[in-house]
């Protein structure tokens, strides 16, 4: 589970549904920068939501309230 926003903060462009194509990418060896011009991610804003993200989902769970 992820929490990356569906559409970018700054112009609205949804770029929800391309996260788990990134981060497959970034895994695999590539860099970050080719892996979001392969996703045609061309606006700073955009490229930013991407490269700033981390993934606490997975620590905040295990302080679930209920």
């Amino acid at each position: 589970m992820t929490m990356i926003p569906v559409r970018c903060f700054s112009c609205g462009k949804p770029i929800g549904h391309l996260w788990e194509k990134f981060k497959e990418l970034v895994e695999n060896g590539m860099e970050p920068a080719k892996a979001l011009d392969m996703l045609d991610i061309k606006r700073y804003c955009c490229r930013a939501v991407f490269i700033s993200h981390v993934d606490l989902i997975d620590l905040i769970a295990v302080y679930k309230k209920f």
